[in-house]
């Protein structure tokens, strides 16, 4: 079984926020105020609550805010930082951080959105499928806005649409993985690169398992989603 204390944690957190910063334009999305709190605390916090410790914070906008104010916290976990230069997409600062990468099973999250997965049913499911890679899934409607996922009774991803409209109800991506580390070399060679377009697509049907939750997903990308993000997270 899967040791959460000794899995290392990549959030995903160098994106701009473009459609956020009409509410929030002095610091990085993930770092947008719920409660007088940073998001990206929440979200760090609900994963250490399973047992995980080591975080590689891949940043990329206004990396400076975040790292400063991790370096500076007074917690028994520990934080490490890659920085993209440039932008890389999601997939490409996930390659950026390889180096800082010990664990042979790692986990990945967005750092703009939650949802209440239970992580150690998700690290167990992984390992009983021996999958690739694994995605925490749930229900919903709005598909323009997220990834549709379509699967087996198995549990095997056969289909990945990434916000094409193409289904109306159904299983959405909640931007909450498992990897196994050698899996990396099958990732696209570029530099940047998209895990959702330019890598997903790709391993279809190949040892990529959908875990399904029914835990709400919510994000803070635009402002009216951050308004509600905050109601819910009280």
């Amino acid at each position: 079984m899967n040791k959460a204390n000794k899995m290392d944690v990549v959030i995903l957190c160098g994106g701009k926020g473009e459609r956020l910063k009409a509410a929030v334009n002095n610091r990085p999305k993930p770092m947008a105020e719920i409660n007088n709190r940073p998001f990206l605390d929440m979200l760090i916090d609900h994963v250490s609550d399973f047992g995980f410790r080591h975080f590689i914070l891949s940043t990329g906008y206004m990396a400076d805010f975040i790292k400063k104010y991790y370096q500076k916290k007074q917690t028994s976990l520990e934080f490490l930082f890659s920085e993209d230069e440039r932008p890389l997409g999601t997939g490409g600062a996930i390659k950026n951080a390889q180096a800082l990468i010990k664990s042979s099973t790692f986990l990945v999250l967005n750092g703009d959105s939650f949802c209440n997965v239970d992580l150690q049913k998700f690290m167990n499911f992984h390992s009983d499928k021996k999958a690739l890679v694994s995605m925490a899934l749930t229900i919903d409607t709005d598909h323009k806005e997220y990834g549709t996922v379509i699967l087996e009774d198995s549990g095997l991803i056969t289909g990945f649409y990434e916000k094409s409209g193409k289904y109306r109800v159904g299983l959405i991506n909640t931007g909450i993985y498992l990897f196994q580390k050698k899996v990396l070399a099958l990732m696209p060679k570029k530099k940047s690169f998209s895990l959702e377009t330019d890598f997903f697509p790709s391993i279809t049907k190949n040892s990529f398992y959908g875990f399904r939750t029914r835990q709400p997903l919510l994000d803070i990308g635009t402002p009216k989603r951050y308004v509600k993000a905050k109601e819910f997270l009280k």
